[in-house]
């Protein structure tokens, strides 16, 4: 994706001028071809040597983003000189890290104090954590499941706090850790916990909420969880007969009446 107006009000162009941005599709069997680099070269308005310049710079760009396993390159802005040469002026680059076991060097450059500190701990005990700006904790299992879970915190009336997904395997020991990172925003009013139980068990789930629950002690804000699949019932009885102010709910949509009242 490309654009001779771009800066930091991208989103506004694309908003405004889509017309102005332009994408080019790259078939990875294949790779980058020439004609693309050309095309690119043409929408961008260059001529001559910034023309020929702009191609070889594409290849570079392509060829690097290719042989790091990244997931994003963004250069922004890139600069045509007065004697036509281009040049990356500055550039953001998001590393895959599923790949990073053929990147070894890179791994060890990380420094993780440049990084949010919650982000780094979830990582630590295998979770997908991202800090949201919201007054409801998510705990899901799931990307997908994840994000219908953060709109229907919308459509309850709330907004999310975090993306947190504790993976398809989750366990007492990652429920406590999950626990742990949420309560660390004061912005959280309440925690949805929605798994899922294909390949983990309902129950295994609610013992470790209820776990949680009892070993971190003193916790102020309304738990609500959803568990379907596996075990659900049984789960269910496990949380009620708990005798902890936690709300269980079978129906996504009852979970969301729930978010609903304890935010009002």
């Amino acid at each position: 994706m490309y654009s001779t107006e771009g800066g930091m009000d991208i989103e506004e162009v694309a908003d405004k001028t889509p017309e102005l941005i332009f994408k080019e599709e790259i078939d990875p069997k294949v790779g980058l071809q020439g004609f693309q680099t050309r095309k690119i070269a043409f929408n961008l308005g260059l001529s001559g040597a910034a023309f020929k310049e702009m191609t070889k710079f594409i290849t570079s760009l392509y060829k690097a983003y290719e042989a790091t396993d990244s997931a994003m390159f963004e250069i922004n802005p890139v600069l045509k000189t007065s004697d036509n040469k281009i040049l990356a002026v500055d550039a953001k680059v998001d590393l895959d890290d599923n790949a990073l076991f053929r990147h070894p060097d890179y791994a060890a450059m990380r420094d993780t104090s440049e990084e949010d500190a919650t982000e780094v701990e979830a990582s630590a005990s295998n979770l997908n954590y991202v800090k949201l700006d919201g007054n409801v904790g998510c705990m899901v299992n799931g990307a997908g499941l994840a994000m219908a879970t953060m709109d229907i915190i919308k459509i309850a009336g709330g907004e999310p706090a975090n993306f947190l997904d504790v993976g398809g395997a989750a366990n007492a020991v990652t429920v406590k850790a999950a626990f742990n990172i949420i309560l660390k925003d004061p912005n959280v009013k309440a925690i949805l916990i929605n798994i899922f139980g294909g390949i983990v068990r309902c129950d295994r789930v609610a013992q470790g909420v209820i776990d949680a629950y009892k070993e971190l002690g003193n916790i102020k804000v309304p738990i609500i969880v959803r568990l379907q699949g596996t075990n659900a019932e049984e789960a269910k009885k496990l949380i009620d007969e708990s005798g902890l102010k936690v709300f269980s709910a079978i129906l996504l949509k009852e979970a969301a009446d729930l978010v609903s009242e304890v935010l009002a």
